[in-house]
């Protein structure tokens, strides 16, 4: 833990230092933020360049590997345990730069019709949960339950259920990065979470792929807190939604990430009970406008209280999570 806690530290003081540079290739480029004219008064983000998480990914891959690089060679599990989460990162934050990219350029303000991203998106997360299954010696279908002191093998069924936890995690986290600052600090705290419960499982190096990834969004959100000079974007959203989708799967502790990622899993069913209700009612709004914050925002609280006070809704649901991986 020592190690993995001053590994992210590192990562913090490295990446932060190309923040900078960052934002200043983003403008050079017009790498910049599309606003929805029919939502909250953000017009004055117009422009604010919007692929930041790369920030993220570039410096979690870079220190992984440096850090991991003899342990990968020399051992199949080790390279097991760390190789697959920096996969799905990678795949799913292509993917999220190319719906980027189609954003500012292609389909401005829209990006990848969704019919189109969700095919690659399951198509990215069946192949993570097959290797999960076959090819990872902790996985092979076992599930943990709170209060329940032996793991349960619910066998094949495994690779559709992780598929969709994978899918549906990045999508979450996607939706929740609507605020300055909202899902990067949601995301460190979800990883946060995990790392802790890895290292009382002694996964010494999904804890250090979890602190790496901590720090890695806090050099982000130093760009991020509001006003925002940089967001994150899908290249950096998505790639954390998945990635935390495979840390759940890697502990086996994957029932209890509706919890540890609460904010995230009720900004997706805000979103899905809007629509429901739309359609069944003919045209009626259950929220003022999806996803929540956003409804927050149209009742009056300020970008600011929304954001501190799901971080600590946030912050209690980990802490709930991680006493349940301890019965």
């Amino acid at each position: 833990m020592a190690f993995a806690l001053t590994v992210g530290g590192v990562t913090f003081l490295v990446a932060v230092i190309w923040g900078s540079p960052l934002v200043e290739l983003m403008r050079r480029l017009r790498l910049g933020k599309q606003i929805r004219i029919d939502g909250p008064p953000h017009m004055a983000k117009m422009g604010t360049p919007a692929m930041g998480g790369i920030l993220i990914v570039g410096w979690v891959v870079l220190v992984s590997i440096v850090v991991n690089i003899v342990q990968i060679v020399q051992a199949v599990q080790i390279a097991q345990s760390v190789v697959i989460p920096l996969g799905v990162m990678i795949a799913y934050s292509v993917l999220g730069s190319i719906d980027d990219y189609q954003g500012f350029r292609l389909r401005p303000g829209e990006g990848m019709p969704a019919r189109v991203k969700i095919w690659f998106q399951v198509g990215i997360a069946l192949i993570a949960a097959f290797l999960l299954y076959y090819f990872v010696n902790r996985q092979r279908g076992l599930m943990a339950v709170p209060t329940v002191p032996l793991l349960i093998d619910i066998g094949v069924i495994y690779i559709p259920i992780a598929a969709f936890i994978i899918t549906g995690t990045a999508n979450a986290v996607n939706m929740t990065d609507g605020l300055d600052g909202l899902a990067g600090i949601i995301a460190a705290t979800a990883f946060a979470a995990y790392g802790i419960i890895a290292f009382m499982q002694d996964q010494q190096y999904l804890v250090l792929f979890c602190f790496t990834t901590v720090g890695a969004c806090f050099a982000f959100l130093w760009y991020n807190a509001k006003p925002a000079q940089m967001f994150m974007g899908d290249v950096g959203s998505q790639a954390l939604g998945g990635a935390l989708g495979m840390v759940a799967l890697l502990t086996n502790q994957w029932l209890i990430l509706p919890i540890i990622a609460i904010v995230p899993v009720a900004t997706t069913l805000s979103t899905t009970l809007q629509v429901a209700y739309f359609k069944a009612t003919g045209g009626k709004r259950l929220f003022k406008m999806a996803p929540l914050h956003h409804h927050f925002e149209l009742i009056g609280w300020s970008e600011t209280q929304i954001v501190q006070r799901w971080w600590l809704i946030g912050m209690l649901a980990a802490m709930i999570g991680i006493a349940l991986a301890l019965v």
